[in-house]
């Protein structure tokens, strides 16, 4: 009888074991021993969903990245195999022995811990002897180049500086941002809207590549010598290929950070050529068209007529000053109105440009407008060229005539100044004074109504501070209002960025993320489709508002890196407001 309850206690205990061993939750380093300019990635590995994971506080390093959460769950051979990772990127302080402490996680009820991990940091490393880390696969397959049209150009050429991101067939790009803009010191500059982000493929080092346009901009230097162009820095999440495969053969990516820069470019800039500048050369550059026009050249004195001043073309249309124009004093003219009708591509500017004079004749008589030259540097042929306008003659057939004719100044006539013996009679020599009264403030109306206002405005402030406990006191509608308050913040970022890709679907990933942080108390470093589709049929949200919630997640992850219409972006953002209403009203 004792030998069967002894059996019995064993095989509990080897089920119980066997059920615990089923349950694994570990730690895992890229490396134990690394430079101090490297970077160590950790990684908490489970084969169950757990909750209220805990990292450790990793005092000795700096989190440069993460958590980045990774959910595998598939069959294969009849058997149902599930891994989730928390994933970190970590930069060491300093040099030296340091242990990464326990993490911790509730799996089914139970609390699990890693090891500690005891990582030893070295002196900076120049060139590591272990194999080529994820970052430094990265470094190799990602180029930032800014492609310039033209180093050595002349003052106020137009340039154009095109930035490519070059990325490996075996590498791609998770997301991207400007962490330094370039500024354009001493170039006149204007950036060229990229409206979508097109693959091209292109040869880089031999090596094929593909490639996309990031920036686009134009550029007239307004210096002569050698001018510096700042870099462009970008911030990429870069997806490298591991060792590891899923059941369809691919290999399965990790995502590293990683900082990029375009490179510093010099410009040397050449001086306008002195031989043969003309006196009247205003600074223009390119290839113009020059004339003078009126709308008019008959008509009666103080009748008006326009007199328009126009340079056409490409080149630098709004870097130079226009002719002024010159006309007889019998003629009065108004200050010109200025216009601008340019617009600038990758070829520089082209249109036109104009001052538009208003002339108004005094007197009857024919007047000259004289011819008005105009200069500029042709850069086809490296020469000055002049254009000069024809001589317009304004005829006034009506109107009074000039004292002399000959002249362009009427001479004004003459009035005898009269005497008159009553010039101060106006200035009165008597008043009527009137006695100035005050009445006392004291006990009057307005005294009485002041002194009382604070003792009646008593009971409303206690009003007030009643509904304000009442409502401080109310946590969970505090917390839907906060929810609130964060969607049609974000919603309305995204609403106002419509037509900007990039910035449209990071301000409404980041409005339902934040949505759902509230509403369902779900931590950011565990998002995923499986635990948000799970909580929220949980709470008795209809499938279809949940499906659609994640084909809007879905959309957002793919809309950044495809081409997108504005339509589209529109339909994104209407069916967002639609579905937080819906789960607003639907969650139990």
């Amino acid at each position: 009888m004792k030998f069967k309850k002894s059996i019995s206690i064993l095989l509990l205990l080897l089920v119980t074991s066997m059920a615990t061993a089923q349950i694994k939750f570990e730690a895992k380093v890229s490396k134990t021993k690394l430079g101090i300019n490297e970077r160590l990635r950790i990684d908490f590995e489970m084969n169950k969903d757990g909750d209220n994971f805990v990292p450790p506080s990793f005092e000795d390093f700096d989190v440069v990245m993460g958590p980045n959460t990774s959910v595998s769950n598939y069959s294969g051979n009849g058997k149902r195999v599930y891994s989730k990772t928390y994933s970190y990127f970590l930069s060491p302080k300093k040099r030296g022995k340091f242990t990464i402490k326990q993490a911790t996680i509730e799996i089914e009820g139970e609390t699990y811990k890693t090891f500690p991990i005891t990582v030893n940091v070295t002196g900076a490393v120049d060139k590591p002897n272990a194999p080529p880390t994820a970052s430094d696969v990265a470094s190799e397959n990602i180029h930032l180049v800014a492609e310039v049209s033209n180093l050595n150009p002349y003052l106020n050429e137009a340039i154009t500086v095109v930035y490519k991101l070059y990325v490996s067939r075996e590498t791609g790009v998770g997301g991207w941002s400007e962490k330094d803009s370039p500024r354009y010191n001493d170039f006149w500059s204007q950036n060229i809207e990229v409206k979508s982000f097109p693959t091209h493929r292109a040869q880089y080092k031999g090596e094929d590549y593909r490639y996309v346009i990031l920036r686009k901009t134009v550029l007239y230097p307004q210096k002569t010598g050698k001018l510096k162009l700042e870099p462009l820095v970008l911030d990429l999440t870069v997806e490298v290929p591991t060792n590891r495969f899923d059941i369809f053969g691919r290999s399965i990516m990790t995502k590293v950070p990683k900082i990029v820069t375009a490179g510093s470019r010099t410009i040397d800039v050449k001086p306008l050529p002195e031989q043969g500048k003309p006196s009247d050369f205003k600074g223009a550059v390119g290839d113009f068209d020059f004339k003078v026009t009126t709308t008019k050249t008959a008509l009666d004195a103080t009748e008006s007529l326009q007199a328009k001043i126009e340079v056409s073309g490409k080149g630098n249309l709004k870097l130079f000053e226009l002719p002024k124009l010159t006309v007889p004093s019998s003629l009065e003219v108004y200050e010109p109105e200025h216009e601008e009708r340019v617009s600038t591509n990758l070829k520089g500017m082209q249109g036109r440009i104009s001052d538009n004079y208003t002339i108004v004749p005094q007197y009857k008589g024919k007047y000259p407008v004289p011819s008005i030259s105009f200069s500029y540097f042709d850069l086809e042929t490296e020469s000055y060229k002049r254009v000069t306008s024809n001589e317009i003659v304004i005829d006034v057939l009506d109107g009074p005539t000039a004292t002399n004719n000959n002249s362009d100044t009427a001479s004004t006539a003459k009035q005898t100044v009269r005497p008159n013996t009553n010039t101060f009679a106006f200035i009165k020599t008597s008043s009527n004074w009137s006695k100035i009264t005050s009445q006392s403030f004291f006990k009057t109306t307005k005294f009485w109504t002041l002194l009382l206002l604070p003792f009646l405005a008593i009971p409303l402030a206690i009003v007030i501070r009643r509904k304000k406990d009442e409502r401080d006191a109310d946590v969970q509608g505090n917390r839907l209002r906060k929810a609130d308050r964060l969607a049609k913040k974000y919603l309305g970022a995204a609403k106002k960025a419509l037509g900007k890709k990039e910035t449209f679907y990071l301000a409404l990933e980041k409005a339902l993320h934040n949505y759902l942080k509230a509403k369902l108390n779900i931590e950011t470093s565990d998002f995923n489709k499986e635990k948000i589709e799970t909580t929220l049929k949980e709470r008795r949200v209809e499938p279809e508002v949940v499906s659609d919630f994640i084909s809007i997640l879905e959309n957002c992850e793919l809309a950044r890196y495809t081409p997108i219409t504005q339509v589209t972006m529109q339909n994104d953002y209407n069916k967002s407001a639609k579905t937080i209403s819906l789960i607003d009203k639907q969650l139990r």
